[in-house]
Parts: structure tokens; C-alpha cells; sequence
């Protein structure tokens, strides 16, 4: 079975379609055909059965002259005479077993062990019964036996016997053969008409995901993510569901292969500067060294900060490249935590002190439980807390406040044009006025990501007075929940 089910299974979904509807409409066909078969045969015989009971009714002289003829001059050999019963079998069966035939009978029907039982049971109120049965020559016929009692006034006695009639089957068989023959042809044709019809629907409803396999195939040959599936808007059926997907798989994958080549190129330009400005200084130093001229110190110690200051901004880019390059943390669901959000700010305000002591950073934090991945967490407050001080004049203030899952950055320095907002949390742009400073443009980027990631929403806008306010919203809640470990 196993093998059938292999070679079934191995054919093209089209042949197998065309076999199944085949098969669905052959089951059908063949039940119907049956079905009407054995209708039609029990019609039929109930016709003869009631041609015969009509016919066989035991009243009248005539036919009580046959009875009487039939038993003076018994014999069981067919004679040619006319009139008497009309059905071509007909025949008295005495209860020793003896057969006497109608004058008009042409024909012997064979006695069998139901008509002695009808003999026997002659007296007992016997209706008679219908049966199949055959003649001397073995031919078919229907045959309907009844009782008899056959009274001899002479010595007061009666005897047992019964009166068989039948009609020969061959004109009913000869019907029921053409139907069967009609019937067979019919459902031949209908089984290769559904199948053909099968095929037809198979190859009809199979043509979308045809156009489907020719696009992966290319895509998959060339390449090439502009390939799209023509939709009809208003299907909403299996196939328009699948062509929508693979269209929308398609964009996206198109659209991250964009944003591939476009960080590569970015990073690539950022990369560029720090490495170049690398190479200069170190060919500087070596130079100096291969000639016997040594710099003076100042220059020398200007060129190691210069490397020094370098490196840094390249080991930064390279932790932002690989921050942005991280999965998305939602398939790593072991990292996301209940994070106390407050105690985050905290850590994130220390390390910000230390990169502007000159400057005044005030906080207002009050508890928010937020569900994150802390490390990213933090690196994403980091961000937005160097942002503020990296455009903070000397002496200037950063207000920080964190309420109702609402944490707020202000700033007192030069701003944001209202032009550049839109691009503030692109990968890698920089305002034409903070090209100088030091940073590679992914910081806020970094942000955004972490903050989508957790189900928030981060926002620069203009402050009034001047200066920028970044707002940071996170879903969570004033206390944590009681099953959490480690969080007070």
C-alpha cells in the first residue's frame, strides 16, 4: 500500500486533481448506476408479479376445465392447443410429485422444494409464493406457485396439489442487459468526462500558483525582488492570499536588501574618514621614524591624541554596526525582562555626568516597570542623554524627568531646525552643524529601533525657549508585577 500511496503522492498536484475527481466521479456514477440497476430489475419483477397474480386468479369454468383437463389427462409433455391460461408455463404438481401440464402450457417447470412446501401447507390456508426458477431446458423463468385442493365427490376425499404458472425472464433479463450496457457506457463516458473536466479545472484553478512558481523561479535565477504577482483587489480567495504574501515578501525583502546596500554604503563613507585621518597620522609617525627627523613633541603628542581620538570614534561606529546588526531581540524572547526604567535612567545619568561635568543635569525620576531587554535599555537612554549633552553650551542644564512611563530630555542648546526633524532618526544623518562634533549618526537611530522594539515611541521637538526636548514613551506600569524575581 505503501508503494501506491509513494507513486500517488510523486505525480503533479494536476494528475492528482484529475485522479481524484476521477475517482469521486466514478464512486458516484458507479453507486447511481447500481442503484438505478437494481430498481429498474425490481420494477420489473413486481410487473410480472402482479401480470401473474392477476392472471392466476382460480375462479371461472374455463379455467377450472383446464385444472380438470390437465389432471384426466395428465401428462408432462408440452401439446399444441389453444386457449386456457395466456402465460406460456402452466402445470398442476399432484402431491406424489406428478406433473400435469396445461393443455396450453408449452413448456415443464421445474418443481422445487418451496412448491411441495405449498403442497403440504394446501389445506392450511396456503397464499403461495413467488419465486425464479427454471424450465426442462434450464431457461430462466418467474414462477408463481398456489395451493390447490382438489375434492373427489365420488369418495369424499380430498387431495393436495398446486398450480404453477410462469412466464419466461428473457425479455426482462434482455431489458435489464441494455440497461446494464446503457448504464456502463454512461459512466465510462462520465468518468472520462470528469476526469478530462478535472484536468481542465485542475490546470484553470493551478494557473496562479503556475505564474507563482515561474516568479520564484526567477526570482531565485536572477535575483531580481521587482517581481510582482498581478492581484484581482476584490478575490479574497487562497491563491489572492498567497500572491499578496509573496508580493509583500517580495517588497520586503526587496526593501531590506535596500537598506543592506544603503548601511553598507554608509558605513562604508563613516569608515572612510576615521581611517584615512588613521592613515595620515601613522604615515606621519613613520615617516619621522624611516627618516632619522623626529617631530617635535608637540606635534607628536597632538598626532597619538589624533590617533587615539580616532580609534575611538571607530571602535563607537563599529559597536553602533554591530547593535543595528543584532536580530530583533522579539525572537529572543529569553532577554526581554521586567526592567525597573527608573533605576536605568539612574545608570544612564552617571555615565552622562561624566562626559559633562561643566554641565548642571537635574532629575525628577519616579518608579516605571517596563518589559525590555536592559542592556539595550540602557544604551538607548545613554544615547539620548549624550545627545543632550553633546549640543549643551558650557554651563548649560539638562533637565531629565521620568513620570507615568513619559521620560523626558531637555536641552538648552542651538536646537533642531524644523526641516531636519524628519531625518533625525535616519542611519547615519547628521545635521550640518553637528558634522564637526564627534559621533557616527547612528545614536538616535539605535534609539528608535529599541524603543519600537519595546513597544514605545521616541519624539525630538523643538523646546520653548530654545533647545531641544526628546520624549521617550514606554507601555508599563508604577509597580511591577508580584511574580517578577529581582525587582523590588
Amino acid at each position: 500500500m505503501t508503494g501506491p500511496v509513494r507513486r500517488f503522492r510523486a505525480l503533479p498536484i494536476r494528475a492528482r486533481l484529475s485522479l481524484l475527481v476521477a475517482a469521486a466521479v466514478a464512486f458516484a456514477v458507479a453507486a447511481v448506476s447500481v442503484t438505478c440497476w437494481f430498481i429498474v430489475q425490481g420494477k420489473l419483477y413486481e410487473q410480472v408479479d402482479e401480470d401473474l397474480k392477476k392472471a392466476t386468479v382460480l375462479q371461472g369454468p374455463q379455467r377450472v376445465d383446464e385444472i380438470r383437463s390437465a389432471l384426466t389427462d395428465c401428462t408432462d409433455t408440452p401439446r399444441d392447443s389453444a386457449g386456457g391460461f395466456q402465460y406460456t408455463y402452466s402445470q398442476v404438481v399432484k402431491e406424489d410429485g406428478t406433473v400435469c401440464l396445461f393443455p396450453s402450457s408449452v413448456g415443464n417447470v421445474e418443481v422445487t422444494a418451496s412448491d411441495r412446501k405449498v403442497i403440504e401447507n394446501a389445506g392450511a390456508g396456503s397464499r403461495g409464493i413467488f419465486r425464479d426458477g427454471t424450465d426442462e431446458d434450464g431457461d430462466d423463468v418467474r414462477v408463481l406457485t398456489l395451493p390447490l385442493v382438489i375434492n373427489d365427490p365420488s369418495t369424499l376425499t380430498s387431495t393436495h396439489a398446486a398450480v404453477i404458472v410462469a412466464v419466461p425472464l428473457k425479455g426482462t433479463q434482455s431489458t435489464l442487459n441494455d440497461l446494464a450496457l446503457i448504464l456502463l457506457l454512461v459512466s465510462g463516458i462520465g468518468v472520462l468526462g470528469s476526469a478530462a473536466a478535472g484536468l481542465a479545472v485542475a490546470r484553470t484553478g493551478l494557473r496562479p500558483v503556475d505564474k507563482l512558481t515561474e516568479a520564484v523561479e526567477h526570482v531565485a535565477r536572477t535575483e531580481d525582488l521587482g517581481v510582482r504577482i498581478p492581484v484581482e483587489e476584490e478575490s479574497e480567495d487562497e491563491i489572492a492570499r498567497l500572491s499578496r504574501s509573496f508580493n509583500s515578501m517580495t517588497s520586503a525583502l526587496a526593501s531590506s536588501r535596500d537598506l543592506q546596500q544603503q548601511l553598507i554604503a554608509d558605513a562604508g563613507h563613516e569608515l572612510r574618514t576615521p581611517l584615512t585621518s588613521l592613515r595620515t597620522n601613522i604615515e606621519l609617525l613613520t615617516r619621522s621614524e624611516d627618516t632619522g627627523r623626529p617631530l617635535p613633541p608637540a606635534d607628536r603628542k597632538a598626532l597619538l591624541d589624533s590617533v587615539k581620538a580616532q580609534m575611538t570614534e571607530l571602535a563607537a561606529l563599529i559597536g553602533d554596526l554591530q547593535e543595528l546588526s543584532r536580530p530583533d531581540p522579539g525572537h529572543q524572547a529569553g532577554r526581554v525582562e521586567i526592567v525597573a526604567w527608573q533605576d536605568v535612567v539612574e545608570a544612564a545619568l552617571r555615565r552622562a555626568r561624566l562626559r559633562g561635568p561643566e554641565l548642571t543635569v537635574t532629575a525628577d525620576l519616579h518608579p516605571w516597570y517596563v518589559r525590555a531587554e536592559p542592556a539595550a535599555l540602557e544604551r538607548a537612554v545613554v544615547n539620548v542623554l549624550d545627545n543632550a549633552v553633546k549640543f549643551s553650551p558650557p554651563g548649560g542644564t539638562v533637565e531629565v524627568r521620568l513620570a507615568d512611563g513619559v521620560l523626558t530630555v531637555r536641552d538648552h542648546g542651538p536646537g533642531i531646525a524644523a526641516d531636519e526633524l524628519p531625518h533625525v532618526f535616519d542611519r547615519f544623518w547628521r545635521s550640518p552643524g553637528a558634522r564637526a562634533l564627534p559621533g557616527s549618526g547612528l545614536g538616535l537611530s539605535i534609539v528608535a529601533r529599541t524603543v519600537q522594539q519595546a513597544g514605545g515611541t521616541v519624539a525630538l521637538t523643538p523646546a520653548e525657549g530654545g533647545g531641544t526636548t526628546a520624549t521617550v514613551r514606554l507601555p508599563g506600569a508604577p509597580t511591577p508585577p508580584p511574580d517578577v524575581p529581582g525587582v523590588p
